[in-house]
């Protein structure tokens, strides 16, 4: 058998003094450093997860909250747009009932300016009528009529041309 693999129990003695001081020194002088340093460190990662479990709740608020300001704003913006919608069809009913009224007016108008062309025509034609017939009579009875005579004349003429 190879030497290391060999039991004695003097070496055996030997290794579990030099453990057992290893282990006591260790423990006087090692074991409380590394324990602060591991409880140091247990509570730093502590503080770090609460800090980031804190933070995810703080931006978890935040992006409700932007998501509640983005709907409000949504709903705000559709409001406007419908409040717009609304004024134009208004502005677009009033501008064709002001087309409207001033449709009517100048057909108004226009209807005003040939009734009284018309009216000037009629009495221009009666005019140049009422000469012919003075001269168409004065030609057949060969003198001057007098004024009843020629009111009467002229009269029954044009009432019989208003006729036909």
């Amino acid at each position: 058998m190879p030497a290391f693999l060999q039991f004695e129990p003097g070496l055996v003695i030997w290794t579990l003094v030099n453990f057992s001081i290893f282990v006591f020194i260790l423990a006087k002088y090692a074991y409380k450093p590394m324990r602060d340093g591991l409880e140091a460190r247990e509570s730093a990662i502590a503080e770090s997860i609460s800090s980031a479990d804190r933070a995810n709740a703080q931006a978890l608020s935040i992006l409700q909250e932007s998501k509640e300001k983005i709907a409000g704003a949504q709903q705000e913006m559709m409001a406007i747009v419908r409040e717009g919608k609304v004024q134009a069809e208004a502005m677009v009913h009033k501008a064709a009932a002001e087309a409207e009224v001033v449709k009517q007016q100048k057909l108004a108008e226009s209807q005003r300016e040939i009734d009284r062309q018309k009216d000037e025509a009629i009495t221009a034609l009666r005019n140049e009528v009422s000469s012919l017939v003075v001269g168409a009579t004065e030609k057949l009875l060969g003198r001057n009529l007098q004024g009843d005579d020629q009111k009467r004349i002229i009269d029954g003429y044009v009432n019989e041309l208003s006729k036909n």
